[in-house]
């Protein structure tokens, strides 16, 4: 007999009731580190009395109007949003997966309206994930997302990832845009070089072919930077962004120039909750905070610490581990033993962690863990990989 919930996920044997900061409180009391943070959603932690504030302000007010009228938290937010990256406009959605499909919808539209619309392909890379929608997993092309959802939404071409040459070869007089996260999340925790990332510019640029970065997981602070990007010294065209934006309220939007924008003019998208009061207020009072360069500043340092620690680690468990990857507090650790078996061994040291491809355990903790919570999780994935390696050996 199917679930009253339908069964599409595999869920560890875990019921969470209540956060605070980077620990989650379990239904029997115990108490877990979290070094997942929802998938990179909940940015400043659990239950954060500033967001808690923010909301429960809104709440008394007004929850929603739809976009039929001026939404006065939306506007603040886009103009934050607006001040501190590359973009004219912003759109709000309600998910990473919904940013994606616009941002594939205003490439397209682009073109259309330039008087060229056989230019609808967009390349994309191997190992990518940019939502389960059908435009998502057409643009990531992989067979776990893929295999019995066909005919897939045409117009998708995909190349190996950080293959700049295969780019190059791809694009053509059909191509509209180039798709990219600056850091591969579900993929395993692989960021995009600096150089490579410029070179796509420039590429996309000479070719005339707009770029969109994926900074859904990556993004708001996740690097140490605002956005991932900004490592780089460049900027996209459009830029889906979601997870840390919302702090935990689902919450997502897509940035554009207002070149790249010129195609969605009246009635050509639209979102009944998107940018609704509660989600913008939350939204609002995440910016204020990850903007702030002293906060990205903690979050640098913070990381430069994790990262020494998890290649001591690393180090001292060459059965387990092979090596540490990512960027700022988007971190992975490539395992020899199944990347799932560490996560599983971390519930029993009440750790959370986050399986991904390539055989890698995602660490998202919350941008506002402390140093000693970056030591206790260190030991407690110490104790675990302690405890697996002497399983492997009986």
């Amino acid at each position: 007999m199917i679930p009253s919930v339908l069964p599409t996920y595999s869920r560890a044997p875990l019921t969470f009731v209540k956060g605070e900061g980077s620990w989650m409180i379990e239904a029997d009391g115990r108490r877990f580190l979290d070094l997942g943070a929802g998938i990179a959603v909940n940015a400043l932690g659990h239950a954060n009395p500033v967001l808690v504030n923010a909301l429960t302000e809104q709440a008394g007010k007004l929850w929603h109007v739809s976009n039929l009228y001026n939404i006065e938290q939306q506007q603040a937010l886009a103009d934050k949003l607006v001040d501190n990256t590359f973009a004219d406009t912003v759109f709000f959605t309600n998910s990473g997966t919904e940013a994606c499909e616009l941002a594939v919808k205003m490439a397209r539209k682009y073109w259309y309206d330039k008087g060229q619309p056989e230019k609808v392909e967009i390349i994309g890379f191997e190992g990518a994930f940019h939502g389960r929608s059908s435009a998502g997993i057409a643009a990531a092309g992989g067979e776990k997302l893929t295999k019995g959802f066909g005919p897939l939404l045409p117009g998708f071409r995909h190349v190996p990832w950080g293959d700049l040459e295969a780019v190059q070869s791809a694009i053509g007089d059909e191509t509209a845009a180039v798709i990219v996260e600056p850091v591969q999340g579900e993929g395993g925790i692989r960021p995009m070089e600096d150089a490579d990332l410029k070179a796509l510019r420039v590429m996309c640029d000479a070719a005339g072919v707009l770029l969109i970065f994926d900074e859904v997981q990556c993004g708001v602070g996740r690097t140490g930077r605002l956005f991932a990007h900004e490592w780089a010294g460049v900027t996209p065209d459009i830029m889906m962004v979601a997870k840390g934006i919302g702090g935990g309220f689902p919450l997502g939007a897509v940035l554009a120039t207002e070149e790249a924008a010129s195609g969605m003019t009246l009635g050509t998208h639209g979102s009944t909750y998107g940018g609704n009061p509660l989600a913008c207020a939350v939204g609002c009072a995440v910016m204020d905070v990850v903007s702030d360069p002293a906060f990205l500043e903690e979050v640098n340092t913070k990381a430069g610490l994790f990262r020494q620690k998890l290649e001591g680690l690393v180090a001292g468990h060459p059965d387990v581990f092979e090596a540490v990857r990512g960027s700022g507090l988007m971190l992975g650790l490539k395992c020899k033993l199944p990347c799932g078996d560490v996560v599983a061994a971390g519930y029993g040291e009440e750790l959370i962690t986050v399986p991904a491809a390539d055989n890698v355990v995602r660490l998202l903790p919350p941008l506002t863990i402390s140093e000693e919570e970056i030591a206790e999780a260190v030991a407690r994935l110490d104790a675990a990989a302690t405890k697996l390696a002497a399983d492997a050996k009986d």
